[in-house]
């Protein structure tokens, strides 16, 4: 068991860890002036050159002679 210790070298103590918080607190002070702060993230502006596309379906012409693809040419068998 511990000898306990006499009240002065308590105090003595105690006031050495508040000292050595307040350097603490000061050198953070003095690092978070050194670092320069985070820009904020820019907010988005709406874009104008956004194209809107209609849900109607497409003009099958648009289509003719053309492959499906994965399966090769209209009226012949896959692979």
């Amino acid at each position: 068991m511990s000898q306990p210790e006499d009240p002065t070298a308590l105090h003595r103590r105690i006031d050495e860890l508040a000292q050595r918080v307040a350097d603490l607190e000061r050198m953070v002070g003095r690092l978070n002036d050194a670092v320069p702060a985070v820009p904020a993230r820019p907010v988005p502006q709406e874009r104008a050159d956004v194209v809107t596309i209609p849900d109607t379906p497409y003009n099958a012409a648009l289509w003719t002679d053309s492959d499906d693809e994965g399966l090769g040419l209209q009226n012949r068998r896959a692979p």
